[in-house]
């Protein structure tokens, strides 16, 4: 079996683009907002500073002084009405990308997602589409814990008439987000704080990453690892400890969590045996338990399974480092449950190469 070295090579291998072109997670997000912007003049931004100097850690810098403010401009903090005001614009046919910052605030706009974006089309009969895209980080902060670091995609998910993405590479990012601008329908853009610091190759040309496929971004035999958003970099990395253990890990990014590409998770869970979904979100009733309980229906009865969820531990997002450590998966707690899943022993210590966790923890100094 073939074995990807770095996360570089992974993309290579993965996605295979037309240049070596570098941009980081968030350049991405910007050149293909203004791309689109360039290429569509019915596409608009808007959203709580969106406009402001650290211009949403950089996703939007430079769109104001192109597009103007007519395109481009902040908002009350009113999440609620705003997001009304991303329907009615759809409706009245502009194709608005609405910046909420954090996923957290969402809540306060549920009943304009759920009950009006995600059912217009079904309840007029196929005569108005709300072609809305929803920005929304999750995930790991800088000790801003309960109400400001959790992971919430799962809740969107549920609901027919919403579409859900969790791009977790440079090259990802910008083809989600231009597939997503040009959907029909309404969108949640689901970017973990930590995947912002991410690098990797973009081409410069236009291109979509589709909803409902799957990418495997490593190929093994042993043991299926789903890594959703931010994880699957914790699971790649997972993957290089379980090498050095003999253990030959296959590892799957979903991209798209709804509609859910089930079909490539199931195709290789048939030949490992061995199922493990990292989500960077609490496991009851998640993007996980979906995953998971969709495997266990189609290959019940075909072959012998063995099925782990791993994510956030059942409590509160902590503030503290020292908590966020055991609260958060990484790579580390992966690596062993995949090899209790695989070996049915407990491994107490892997060899420590934590160089891709340092650097983003590094990177990263907050304050969104």
């Amino acid at each position: 079996m073939p074995t990807v070295k770095s996360f570089s090579e992974i993309q290579r291998v993965s996605v295979e683009p037309s240049s070596d072109r570098i941009l980081s997670y968030v350049e991405a997000i910007r050149e293909a907002t203004a791309m689109e912007m360039r290429r569509d003049q019915r596409v608009v931004v808007f959203g709580l500073d969106v406009d402001d100097p650290k211009a949403i850690q950089g996703t939007t810098k430079g769109l104001w002084e192109e597009f103007g403010k007519d395109r481009v401009f902040g908002t009350p903090l009113s999440e609620d009405a705003m997001t009304g005001v991303a329907i009615g614009m759809a409706m009245a046919g502009l194709r608005p990308i609405h910046i909420h910052i954090r996923m957290d605030f969402l809540m306060l706009a549920m009943n304009q997602l759920i009950n009006v974006a995600a059912k217009s089309r079904y309840m007029y009969g196929g005569t108005v589409s709300v072609p809305i895209v929803i920005r929304a980080m999750i995930g790991k902060s800088w000790g801003q814990g309960a109400q400001h670091s959790q992971g919430l995609h799962s809740f969107f998910m549920h609901v027919p008439g919403l579409k859900v993405v969790a791009p977790s590479t440079p090259y990802d990012a910008k083809g989600c987000l231009l597939a997503a601008i040009r959907d029909e329908d309404p969108v949640i853009f689901v970017e973990h704080r930590m995947s912002h610091y991410q690098k990797g190759i973009v081409p410069l040309e236009e291109y979509e990453v589709h909803p409902g496929k799957a990418r495997v971004t490593r190929v093994g035999r042993d043991v299926t690892i789903v890594g959703i958003s931010y994880m699957q970099t914790e699971c790649l990395h997972a993957a290089k400890l379980l090498e050095e253990v003999g253990i030959d890990a296959e590892v799957i990014d979903p991209i798209w969590l709804s509609p859910l590409d089930i079909d490539t998770i199931c195709h290789s869970v048939e030949r490992t045996g061995r199922l493990i979904v990292v989500d960077t979100a609490w496991t009851s009733c998640g993007a996980s338990a979906e995953m998971v309980a969709a495997v266990a229906e189609r290959l019940s009865g075909i072959r012998d399974l063995k099925l782990v969820r791993i994510g956030f531990a059942p409590s509160t997002c902590p503030t503290s480092p020292t908590l966020e450590t055991a609260f958060y998966p990484n790579a580390q707690k992966i690596a062993k449950k995949a090899f209790n899943l695989t070996e049915e022993r407990d491994l107490n210590s892997f060899p420590s190469n934590s160089q891709i966790s340092a650097e983003l923890d590094e990177a990263f100094k907050g304050p969104f």
